[in-house]
């Protein structure tokens, strides 16, 4: 039976930025859902399945940051990347945690989120074996 290929979340409330990296992850081979807004991820049925999210800060409704601290509050541990237009310096320190593997300012380069999600895929094969 083949392996799946790791699933990347793009959550973010800007279609071109959605698409551009879903666009990325498909080229590297990966697979890649992409959703408007946070509550969308959290209506995904194959949450369990994704090895990385990532996540646009500021969007309407709630916030990536909200996202991901809903996720560690309903035991889901999955390795984030947080990506926003707006960067502030305390949201940074607030953010990176043990689930929070970047926080990138727009526009960024592909390589370095590529650099950041083979990261938290390489954490999330560790919290595999290591269970």
């Amino acid at each position: 039976m083949p392996t799946k290929k790791p699933l990347i979340a793009i959550v973010d409330d800007d279609e071109s930025i959605r698409e551009a990296i879903k666009g990325l992850m498909r080229s590297m081979g990966f697979d890649a859902e992409t959703f408007a807004c946070a509550d969308d991820f959290l209506r995904f049925p194959n949450i369990a399945r994704t090895a990385c999210l990532v996540t646009d800060i500021n969007m309407p409704g709630m916030s990536g940051l909200d996202l991901h601290r809903r996720l560690v509050a309903l035991g889901k541990s999955i390795p984030t990347v947080l990506i926003t237009a707006f960067p502030e310096k305390n949201v940074r320190a607030t953010a990176l945690g043990a689930d929070v593997v970047g926080c990138l300012t727009k526009p960024f380069g592909e390589q370095i989120l590529l650099d950041c999600i083979r990261f938290a895929l390489a954490l999330n094969s560790e919290g595999q074996s290591g269970s």
